[in-house]
């Protein structure tokens, strides 16, 4: 199986000294193509913090990852690059523009990662298609459900064609019906595109859809 993201012995502390807070450490682990992830533990357990550094978000303390084959050089890569390029994120709050309909937010997306203008319409309205959304286009978040507006949030993460999606509490704001109907558009893109997800969560409901689980406890994988 092909390893996605790995993680050597990554290490991430707030604080220095003895004050320091260590909240991922001495992790090992990969991700693979096309698999469900799924991060489980307890609040202050390490998952966000685990799944920023995997995502170039934060930089470890010590430890190297490597992505896509090749060891991330913190010293002299742009890590907004490798966010641009390698990896999407959804989260829990969906962070969409308001006053954008969900086709410009998913287009807006694609600007940002470099793709043309007309290229970056077409493309948006085939990932709005396969997330479940053909018809709702062109409405803007507030006339959108909360499940609705978390899939432009999935289609958005799609934008650049990441290698991995990493999927803070994604279901955490909605009811059973539309956290059920989430993960099996998760499945459906892992076997679709072959694009793994990682996905932080306390929902235990999720352990029957993953592919594999990850249990954190005070910032290790047990």
């Amino acid at each position: 199986m092909n390893s996605l993201i790995e993680s050597i012995n990554i290490t991430k502390k707030f604080g220095e000294s003895e004050s320091a807070v260590v909240a991922v450490d001495n992790v090992n682990m990969s991700i693979y193509e096309g698999e469900l992830l799924v991060i489980m533990g307890e609040s202050g357990s390490g998952k966000t913090t685990l799944t920023s550094l995997l995502g170039c978000i934060l930089r470890p303390t010590s430890g190297s990852l490597i992505i896509d084959g090749t060891e991330v050089d913190y010293d002299s890569e742009d890590l907004s690059m490798i966010r641009r390029e390698k990896v999407g994120f959804v989260f829990q709050l969906f962070n969409l523009i308001p006053y954008l309909t969900a086709l410009e937010n998913v287009i807006i997306a694609m600007d940002i990662a470099g793709i043309k203008e007309h290229e970056a319409e077409e493309r948006a309205k085939e990932l709005l298609t396969q997330v479940g959304l053909p018809d709702r286009m062109d409405h803007r978040p507030s006339q959108l459900s909360g499940g609705e507006q978390q899939r432009v949030s999935f289609a958005r993460a799609l934008a650049n064609n990441p290698l991995v999606v990493f999927a803070d509490e994604p279901t955490a704001n909605l009811d059973s019906r539309n956290s059920a109907s989430i993960m099996q558009l998760i499945e459906k893109l892992c076997n679709e595109r072959r694009t793994a997800f990682a996905v932080v969560t306390h929902d235990e409901r999720l352990r029957t859809d993953a592919d594999r689980i990850l249990e954190m406890q005070d910032g290790r994988i047990l």
